[in-house]
């Protein structure tokens, strides 16, 4: 299996926690943590972020509220299989909600 597929992690504004749902998806949030979108590509993550922002395939919290790649979060993790890409993706977006941030995946 060739190692193509990347997780990212998307920081989103704070705005978003005047969305209902993303607060109802996020009983555990912790007051000042960042909130943010954890994804999965088959493209580099950078080109993944510039899609969203540009409305292509975009999940619309990105969108709306995505300020930038938190690098700090996937980079040692990249690339992957696609199979475990999207394990990490569920599993990244579960430890990062377990530290008391605002998740959200697609």
């Amino acid at each position: 299996m060739r190692a193509k597929h990347n997780v990212y992690v998307v920081e989103l504004s704070k705005d978003v926690l005047d969305q209902k749902k993303f607060i109802k998806s996020n009983p555990g949030y912790v007051a000042g943590m960042p909130c943010v979108y954890v994804g999965m590509t088959g493209l580099d993550p950078d080109v993944r972020f510039d899609n969203h922002k540009a409305g292509i395939r975009a999940n619309t919290y990105v969108t709306r509220f995505g300020l930038r790649l938190m690098t700090e979060l996937f980079e040692h993790l990249n690339p992957m299989p696609y199979g475990d890409a999207q394990y990490m993706e569920v599993d990244l977006g579960i430890r990062l909600r377990a530290q008391g941030y605002g998740v959200w995946q697609a």
